[in-house]
């Protein structure tokens, strides 16, 4: 069958929430995926030894137990099989010299454990909690609603009434401040700042990026209330679900099939052709799950293009690179913190100047000589991901220049052009083993198997990873917002009729949440 109501192009997060809740709307809708399995960004394979079930790219799910998509949708993910995993230390810190903080879901034990570092620190979370309560409804409007829509006028309009003109000032210029003036205003204790400071790189920020001080306390405040679950058995089964949940609504997903061409007559989109030759018909729209460079670049002919939106896609920026290094144990780590092996993600740092250091080296092109380390434990919810009373480490590395030009410590032969190769991923990998061995004593005797991934391996594996970033876009203020992806265009539309652009690149950027399927689903279904 190749005529449809919605052509969606690409299956990840964004496009799995956007088919099944038109399907369940009674439209027919077909989303076509380039790879052979579904699912973007979650993928669940044993890529290092049998029985261990790693997650290739991301690893929790807080964006997507506290998304709308997940409030609308989740009964029916859960009625088709999908069970999360969760537990009440979601996050927390390792230092160089092994000092460690828990952030738990239990909001007093960490303003105790806070206050237990330094005098005061706790009290000052507290504070920086409660005034991010009192604007919650605004904070997160904007982060999750259309932008350009009465809605958010509204939003804005009433606000402004209750805090005044000079209020809403303040309070944009306090989310202007960033992760370092934030922390460093806030807490004493190093290992507080250091606690907190790596949770802006998953924003696609550093420390010193404006804005990132309001993001470090969402992040915060999103974790302390939801968790970092796992789905149950590998975060792959969501994707069955919401198939499932499409295809008994009469919608359908098909892998192998990449999309070289939207169809557009009299500037309205009709459909889709693969690169099979095949026609794919949309009567009512079509929806693209890609960067603004796949979208502007590759997909759509360049007559339908207008010259302010071709100059800004040409523009739109890309950030640091990510590598992924995963890791078979034959025991749990031995950390000198017990307390450590019960968390799901946690960051491995010599503290706010590292990570500041390390995302500027990667900003030029450097290899960083210490890298803060996420590291996720799935294991620790979740035994059934390995064979009994083994282990599996997710390390992620989101200080990595997508071009190399040299290498901060000098140990690392760097080729002329620059490019991702078997030998740099394989040695820098070594560095990040060498550096975590010195948190984890039995790394190297208990490590069984490893595979690596560089920021060309997984562009490779996932087109929208273009470069290697995980975001599919830097995330800068000029980049975000009401100026994501491109300035020229509103919300989730393009110069197009019946096209819509969805997915990391455009508003509300990157994570599992599915936000931009979600919103456009709601304002065309």
């Amino acid at each position: 069958m190749k005529n449809w109501d919605y052509i969606i192009v690409g299956s990840g997060m964004n496009s799995l929430v956007c088919a099944a809740l038109l399907a369940k709307k009674g439209h027919k809708v077909c989303v076509l995926e380039r790879n052979p399995l579904a699912g973007g960004c979650i993928r669940t394979e044993e890529i290092t030894l049998p029985g261990f079930k790693h997650e290739v790219f991301s690893a929790v799910h807080p964006l997507v137990v506290s998304s709308p998509a997940y409030a609308e949708l989740g009964d029916d993910l859960h009625r088709h099989g999908m069970e999360y995993c969760n537990n009440d230390t979601p996050t927390g810190v390792v230092t160089e010299d092994n000092r460690s903080l828990i952030l738990s879901r239990d909001r007093q034990r960490n303003i105790d454990a806070m206050n237990a570092l330094s005098p005061g620190d706790g009290d000052n979370y507290q504070q920086a909690m409660q005034d991010l309560e009192r604007k919650a409804e605004l904070v997160f409007g904007l982060l999750g609603s259309s932008l350009w829509s009465f809605a958010t006028v509204k939003l804005l309009a009433r606000y402004t009434w209750n805090l005044g003109i000079q209020g809403m000032l303040d309070f944009a210029a306090q989310a202007m401040f960033n992760a370092r003036d934030w922390l460093n205003n806030t807490f004493n204790s190093d290992v507080s700042k250091a606690m907190l400071a790596p949770w802006v790189l998953h924003a696609g920020l550093g420390p010193d990026s404006t804005f990132s001080g309001l993001m470090n306390q969402v992040m915060a405040f999103s974790i302390e209330q939801t968790g970092n679950p796992v789905v149950k058995g590998g975060n792959q089964k969501i994707v069955e679900c919401y198939q499932a949940i499409i295809e008994e609504n009469g919608g359908q997903i098909v892998c192998g099939q990449q999309v070289d061409q939207v169809l557009v007559e009299n500037g309205i989109a009709h459909g889709v052709k693969t690169a099979d030759g095949e026609t794919w018909w949309a009567s009512k729209a079509v929806i693209c799950n890609t960067t603004p460079t796949q979208l502007y670049h590759k997909l759509l002919p360049s007559r339908w293009i207008p010259d302010d939106v071709a100059t800004q896609a040409k523009e739109y920026r890309y950030g640091r690179g990510m590598m992924m290094i995963h890791i078979a144990m034959d025991q749990p780590p031995q950390w000198q913190d017990p307390a450590m092996q019960d968390v799901v993600m946690l960051h491995v740092t010599g503290g706010l100047n590292s990570v500041s250091t390390a995302v500027n080296q990667a900003d030029n092109g450097l290899l960083p000589d210490k890298a803060t380390i996420v590291v996720c434990q799935p294991t620790a919810l979740d035994p059934s991901r390995a064979p009994h009373g083994k282990w599996i480490l997710w390390l992620q590395l989101q200080e990595i220049p997508r071009q190399i030009l040299g290498d901060a410590r000098a140990e690392i032969d760097i080729p002329t052009d620059g490019e991702w190769n078997q030998h740099i991923r394989e040695h820098y990998a070594d560095r990040i083993v060498d550096q975590l061995s010195n948190n984890i004593p039995n790394l190297k005797t208990d490590l069984l198997a490893r595979k690596v991934y560089s920021p060309k391996d997984l562009e490779a594996m996932n087109i929208n990873l273009e470069q290697g970033d995980a975001y599919s876009g830097v995330c800068s203020l000029d980049q975000f917002l009401f100026w994501r992806p491109l300035r020229a265009l509103k919300n989730h539309t393009t110069p197009v009729k019946g096209l819509y652009h969805i997915g990391a690149s455009t508003h509300p950027g990157p994570g599992l949440g599915g936000g931009s399927g979600y919103l456009v689903a709601k304002a065309i279904g």
